[in-house]
């Protein structure tokens, strides 16, 4: 069966259907959080689109509290699993973007859109995978299973419902990292840092605010301050071309605006950002005087500053399986009732997390914040030898001619969530990453060669 042949003589469809899907902001939104729509109208409707889309096809769907669901075709007792998710992060600064985030727009044979590849692409080429495997009339002897949670960029909660209620697969995969395949995931865990004291009333700086979202470096960062000295606005216009930021001061009688933009990010990679926050620190230590003011700007640059790593809290560890442990400081505040920094750690395979938590704690007893750990994903592995893992690297294989060896991530995915399951594509190698950034877009011709793959895997895992 020549997949990908199939594939391209049903490129518009799959395009169309993208475009469709990308065009429902499906952010989070907390404040408008019902029953019926538990993380928001946008990721409801985003997960009502696919369910339809599964009906509309004659597979078998299920709506499990309006926070997943599924597409199931196939007979057997086996269940494979391929988990997608439909909600995305917030656009972010709209002026950074060529192209409208929530449009599906094609330019240079390149579909542009929040989700793009991140994950409203890769789910659409799974989709056309499985109705090209029931169009071609393939006899599976498993059931295989699309499972579609909307709330995968906020912790899960999604997935963990739709698990208390249904079975779990026996293997599955998530198209929701690159390819050839990923088998180890580091852990993700959630660490805030919290001033011990509250400013004084006539404290220098009234506010600083960066980020939505841990997950992101932040592009932007906003400090409102009552003061400032002599030159500050000059000073601050070299700082930004020193640094090779944007950014803005403005005064409006007696207070300053001071705004920095920086480049945002996946927190799994936040090298490949400018964090706005770190940079606006890192001026305001030359501009505020009075002392919790001081000791936040101070703190933020001590260690973040040059350093993703968590070196100065001797967090930082690495191992051959998955690489550094990163931390990326995506929520930033200072307000009367103190400071606070919420940080996306994701951390090597054998981290020994209890052991440097503790270690951490410790280092901070004579500071000015203290770190707790308000969540915690752990690493997730499945061995290279593993059956699984070999039937899709040959898959991989065989349509792309690459033999590179499976993949780590900082990344977290619904492969995580599973007894046995990877995460598989469909970002290629050589690909920009651009999940979570400005302009993020999917390549036309990849999205068409994935639905292949996907097709091939699972008739091959479906069939055994």
């Amino acid at each position: 069966m020549d997949w990908l042949k199939i594939a391209e003589a049903r490129q518009e469809e799959l395009v169309s259907e993208l475009q469709q899907l990308i065009q429902i902001e499906s952010i989070l939104e907390e404040q408008h959080a019902t029953e019926e729509m538990p993380f928001g109208p946008g990721p409801r409707a985003a997960l009502d689109f696919m369910l339809a889309k599964g009906q509309q096809q004659g597979m078998k769907t299920k709506d499990v509290d309006h926070m997943a669901g599924h597409i199931e075709m196939g007979e057997g007792e086996a269940l494979i699993g391929v988990l997608c998710h439909v909600d995305v992060v917030p656009a972010g600064d709209l002026s950074t973007w060529t192209y409208p985030p929530f449009a599906g727009q094609v330019a240079d044979g390149k579909l542009f859109g929040r989700g793009a590849i991140d994950d409203k692409g890769p789910t659409m080429a799974a989709w056309l995978a499985m109705k090209m495997i029931q169009d071609e009339g393939i006899k599976l002897n498993k059931r295989v299973r699309m499972i579609i949670g909307s709330d995968e960029e906020s912790g899960f909660r999604c997935v963990d419902r739709y698990f208390e209620k249904e079975e779990m697969p026996t293997i599955g995969f998530a198209p929701d990292a690159d390819f050839p395949l990923i088998n180890a995931e580091k852990g993700i865990a959630h660490l805030v840092f919290t001033s011990k004291e509250k400013p004084a009333t006539d404290e220098q700086l009234i506010s600083f605010k960066a980020g939505n979202r841990t997950n992101m470096v932040p592009d932007e960062a906003v400090a409102t301050l009552t003061y400032a000295g002599a030159n500050t606005s000059e000073n601050f216009q070299t700082f930004l071309k020193e640094n090779h930021v944007e950014g803005s001061f403005i005064e409006q009688g007696d207070t300053l605006i001071i705004t920095v933009k920086g480049k945002s990010a996946h927190a799994m990679e936040p090298e490949k950002g400018r964090n706005a926050a770190v940079y606006l620190a890192k001026f305001l230590q030359e501009v505020v005087a009075t002392d919790e003011a001081k000791t936040f700007v101070d703190f933020i640059v001590k260690l973040f500053d040059g350093d993703h790593y968590g070196s100065a809290l001797q967090l930082n560890f690495e191992d051959d399986m998955s690489g550094p442990t990163t931390l990326n400081p995506g929520i930033v505040s200072f307000t009367e009732n103190g400071a606070v920094i919420e940080v996306s750690m994701r951390y090597s395979v054998t981290y020994p997390f209890e052991e440097k938590m503790t270690n951490a704690q410790k280092l901070l007893q004579n500071q000015a914040f203290t770190v707790d750990v308000a969540g915690n994903s752990k690493p997730h592995y499945v061995s290279e030898d593993d059956e699984l893992v070999q039937t899709l690297l040959n898959v991989y294989r065989k349509y792309s001619g690459d033999f590179r060896k499976p993949l780590s991530t900082g990344g977290g995915t619904y492969a995580r969530v599973m007894k046995k399951g990877v995460a598989f594509g469909m970002l290629f190698p050589g690909e920009p990453d651009v999940a979570h950034q400005a302009n993020e877009f999917v390549v036309v011709e990849n999205l068409v060669k994935a639905a292949a793959i996907y097709a091939e895997a699972i008739v091959k895992l479906a069939t055994k």
